[in-house]
Order: structure tokens, then C-alpha cells, then sequence
């Protein structure tokens, strides 16, 4: 199903490419067949890619493809962008002109000024496209900035005054992301001295019989309490249980629906966490139930809840867990697309509040798909207890 939506709004935003950027801006028939072609072989490359590493396949073809296929999803959301805006700005100027009466006279077409009015807009589109896809490249794959975040707790123990939970989300091990990105990561979240470390789903895009050596890095992970994961709807795609085993094996206490209290000092600290959302529609026991994941719990002075998605606050709240920490969102991860989810999405990136719950929601460490980011930055983030 995510492969149908997925392939169906991609195809839906080439044919409109197609319809304005080469049938109308391309004045030779051999440059409109070339962008067509252009735009079905991204297409073919980004589902091919998927299906791919859905059925466990993976190597230098496979990475090859993604590559282009993902650069070039990219390119065609900016290029979508800009061709949307210039139709808008054509559109609002015809309808100024025909409110206010001042229609222009009829006259005889100029051929040559039409032909250079379309290279310059097709150029002027080219290049703005251009200049956007290398600033989202460069934006990807620089390194993820600390985010530092103070979270008010209403009586916190003093014991837990300065508690700091370093998150990381989405990181999304793939064809475009791989080991030397993951070290570098560990090596920045271990030089924040954590007490705790909390990986909050999607860390790979493939299975582990290709990506779990890319992974190897998060056994490094050091904190006074321990590293804690939560699986993202993306572990479903390519085995959730061959995941959970991998990183446990690795020294990481993955939470489904289960909890585990924390001293320090004086103070205790409970950390639970739930599987994705929608888990339980590829393992029918993963049901995301923050309830079940503080049933039994012994008394703490903070509850903190660890799930993928954010939408799953309004659970949390009801069963009585004082933060949530997620990601899933991306932030948007680059225009138009910061738009898009900002409207699907509740909570987009940052920090909330739903009732008596905090919740923070991370725009994640790395990137999924285009390797792009524009407008919502990468993040490795330092969550700090305060006294409210």
C-alpha cells in the first residue's frame, strides 16, 4: 500500500512536470521525449529500488539506483515548487487584469520574442532548481547539530535536576547513508556525557544481512544508564524482529510496551517505550499501548515515554506519562514537503505540550530518501530535566 501511495503521487507531480515544463518550455520534440525519459527512469529507479530491498536484495546496482532515482526526486520537488509558484503569479496577474478591466489589446504574436521567453523561463527553472537541490544536498549531509532542550518538570527531585536524555531519530541506513555518517553521530552523542541515550525508531532502510554491519556503531554508545530503542514504522518494512534481536545482541534494551526504572540518587526515573503506531498491522502483538507499557510500574518521580510517532501523545497523557520523546516527522525535511506533512502532522517539530505531558518531537538525525534537507534541519538532541 505504501508502495501504490507512494508511486501514485510521485507519478501525479511528473506528469504536471511534464505537462508545463516540456510541453509548454521545450520548443523541440527530441527535448520533451528527453525529460519524459528523464522522469520515467527516476520513477522506475525509486520503486525499483524499494521492492528491492522489501524482498531483502541489495548491492551496487541496487545503491546505484537509489542514488539516482532519490537525487532525482529531489530535483522534482523543487522544480514542482517553482513551476506551481510561477503558474500561481501568471494566474493572479490574468485575474488582476480582468478585474480591474485592463485586458491587453489583442497583437500580432512576436515568434521570436515567444521562443526567447520560454529558454529563459526554462533556464530560470533549471537553474533555481539546481541552486535549491545542492543547498538540500549540502544541508543532508553536513553534520547533525546538537540541539539543546530544557524540559520544565512541575516537584522534580533534585536528584534528577540536569537528567539529560541525548536523542537520535530517523537516522534511515541506507544506499545514500551508511557507517562513517552513524560513527561520526555516536562520537558527538558520547561527547555529551548522556546519563541515558534514546534511539527513537527508522534507523535502517534495508535488512540487517546489509545494514547491520552500517548499524555496528551504536554498540559505541556510552551513557550512564544505558542506550533505549523504539521501533520506527520503517523496522516493519524490512523484518521489525530481526532488528529488535540485531541490537539487542548489541548491548541496546529495545522497549516494546515495557518499562524500566532508573535511579539516580534519590531519584527514579521510569523510561517505557512502544512499538510504532501502526505496528501490530505487520506483527499483530506489536499494538502501540503506552497503558501496557506502564502496567506494574513501581512509583517514579518522572515518566518518560519513548514512541516513534508523535500522534501518540494523547494515549500517553491518558495513561500518565510526564514527557513523550519522538520523531517521525522529519520536520518536513525539505520544501515543499515541509508544507505538506506540516499539514498531516499535529505536532511537527520541537516541543509541546498536551496536558499534563510534554512532548518533544525531533526533526531527526539523518534523511529518508532524497538525500535533501532545506528548511528542517538534522538534529541530535539533548534533553535536559529542569526544575520547573
Amino acid at each position: 500500500m505504501f508502495l501504490i501511495f507512494f508511486t501514485g503521487v510521485l507519478i501525479l507531480g511528473l506528469v504536471y512536470i511534464h505537462a508545463r515544463f516540456t510541453l509548454h518550455l521545450c520548443e523541440k520534440p527530441a527535448h520533451r521525449y528527453l525529460v519524459l525519459g528523464l522522469l520515467v527512469s527516476v520513477v522506475a529507479s525509486v520503486v525499483g529500488t524499494l521492492t528491492l530491498k522489501v524482498r531483502g536484495l541489495a548491492g551496487p546496482l541496487v545503491d546505484g539506483l537509489a542514488w539516482f532515482g532519490y537525487l532525482g526526486i529531489g530535483l522534482c520537488s523543487f522544480l514542482l515548487t517553482l513551476l506551481v509558484i510561477t503558474d500561481l503569479m501568471m494566474l493572479s496577474l490574468v485575474l488582476i487584469r480582468r478585474i480591474g478591466g485592463r485586458e491587453a489589446r489583442p497583437r500580432r504574436p512576436d515568434p521570436d520574442r515567444r521562443v526567447f521567453l520560454k529558454k529563459s523561463a526554462a533556464w530560470t527553472l533549471a537553474g533555481g532548481t539546481l541552486v535549491l537541490g545542492g543547498a538540500g544536498l549540502f544541508g543532508a549531509k553536513r553534520q547533525p547539530a546538537v540541539r539543546e532542550v530544557r524540559l520544565p518538570i512541575a516537584g522534580l527531585h533534585p536528584d534528577l535536576d540536569g537528567f539529560s536524555i541525548v536523542q537520535i531519530s530517523d537516522i534511515h541506513l541506507s544506499s545514500t547513508i551508511g557507517r562513517p555518517f552513524l560513527e561520526d553521530v555516536v562520537r558527538r552523542v558520547n561527547a555529551l556525557s548522556p546519563s541515558l541515550t534514546a534511539v527513537t525508531g527508522d534507523l535502517a532502510d534495508g535488512r540487517v544481512i546489509h545494514l547491520g554491519e552500517a548499524a555496528a556503531p551504536l554498540q559505541d554508545l556510552v551513557s550512564t544508564h544505558g542506550t533505549f530503542f523504539v521501533t520506527g514504522n520503517h523496522e516493519y518494512y524490512f523484518n521489525a524482529r530481526e532488528w529488535i534481536d540485531h541490537l539487542e545482541t548489541m548491548g541496546i534494551t529495545v522497549l516494546t510496551n515495557e518499562h524500566r526504572l532508573i535511579q539516580s540518587g534519590e531519584g527514579r526515573l521510569l523510561v517505557a517505550g512502544v512499538p510504532d503506531l501502526f505496528a501490530d498491522r505487520f506483527i499483530p502483538d506489536h499494538v502501540c499501548d503506552p497503558a501496557r507499557a506502564m502496567k506494574g510500574a513501581p512509583d517514579a518521580h518522572v515518566k518518560i515515554l519513548l514512541a516513534h510517532q508523535p500522534m501518540g501523545v494523547f494515549e500517553a497523557a491518558r495513561a500518565g506519562f510526564d514527557i513523550q520523546i519522538s520523531g517521525h516527522t522529519h520536520g518536513g525535511q525539505f520544501f515543499p514537503w515541509t508544507v505538506v506533512v506540516g499539514l498531516n502532522q499535529t505536532f511537527m517539530a520541537g516541543l509541546y505540550r498536551h496536558g499534563p505531558t510534554l512532548l518533544y518531537v525531533s526533526r531527526g538525525t539523518g534523511y529518508w530518501g532524497p538525500p535533501m534537507r532545506l528548511g528542517a534541519p538534522s538534529e541530535i538532541t539533548r534533553l535536559i530535566l529542569t526544575a520547573a
